[in-house]
C-alpha cells in the first residue's frame, strides 16, 4: 500500500502553530522572571519594604493601589524631591508617603524635612524627623497594591514564598516542555525523512 506524505502547506502551518507556540512560552518566562525579580527578589535583596497607596494624596504618578518598594536610607542622604516614606507618630505604624518640599531644622538644629503630598494644595503640617523616615522610594509598580491590601500584612510574606516558588517551577516548565517539543520534532523529522526513503525505494 502507498504512503502519502502530508501535504507541504499543512506541514509549515505546524510549524507555524509550534514556533509561535514557543514564542508566547518565551514571553511569558521573560515577563513572569522580570515580575519575580521586581516584587520579590529586588526587595529582599536590599532589605526594602513594600507598601500601598491608599490615597489620592500623590496622585497622578503614585495613584490607590500602587505598591511602593521603599529601600532604607540614610537621613543624610535625603534631599528635595525625592519621595519618602515616614512614621505619622514616631514608633507607630501608621506611615505617609509624601515627597520632600524642603529641607530645615527644628530649635536645637537637627535637620528636619518639609513634605508634601504631589496632589496636595498645602505642605504636611509637622516637619519630619530622622526617627520617623522609613526609606526612600526605589520605584513604585502600578495595581500590585490591590493585590497586597487584599492579603493583609501577615499574610504577604507567605504570598511572596508562594509567588517564588510558583515562578521557578513555571520556568522549570517551560524548559521541560520545550526540550520535549524540540525532542518529537526530531523524531518527526527522522520518521518523515524514513519515510521518503521508503517511498523513493
Amino acid at each position: 500500500m502507498a504512503r502519502h506524505q502530508a501535504p507541504r502547506a499543512t506541514r509549515k502551518n505546524a510549524s507555524a502553530c509550534r514556533l509561535a507556540g514557543q514564542l508566547l512560552s518565551f514571553t511569558a518566562l521573560i515577563i513572569t522572571a522580570l515580575a519575580a525579580m521586581v516584587l520579590i527578589v529586588v526587595p529582599l535583596l536590599t532589605g526594602s519594604q513594600t507598601y500601598s497607596v491608599l490615597t489620592s494624596s500623590m496622585k497622578p504618578n503614585y495613584a490607590p493601589g500602587t505598591l511602593l518598594v521603599v529601600k532604607p536610607a540614610s537621613f543624610s542622604e535625603l534631599n528635595v524631591g525625592d519621595v519618602v516614606t515616614y512614621q505619622i507618630e514616631s514608633g507607630r505604624p501608621e506611615v505617609i508617603t509624601h515627597r520632600i518640599l524642603s529641607v530645615g531644622a527644628d530649635q536645637e538644629g537637627n535637620r528636619t524635612l518639609i513634605t508634601k503630598g504631589d496632589n496636595n494644595a498645602l505642605a504636611d503640617e509637622s516637619p519630619v524627623s530622622e526617627v520617623q523616615v522609613r526609606g526612600k522610594l526605589m520605584y513604585a509598580v502600578p495595581y500590585i497594591g490591590f493585590v497586597a491590601n487584599w492579603l493583609g500584612n501577615q499574610d504577604r510574606g507567605m504570598f511572596s514564598q508562594l509567588a517564588a516558588g510558583g515562578f521557578i517551577l513555571y520556568g522549570f516548565g517551560t524548559i521541560a516542555n520545550a526540550v520535549n517539543t524540540r525532542r518529537k520534532r526530531s523524531q518527526q523529522t527522522r520518521e518523515t525523512e524514513s519515510t521518503s526513503m521508503e517511498l523513493a525505494a
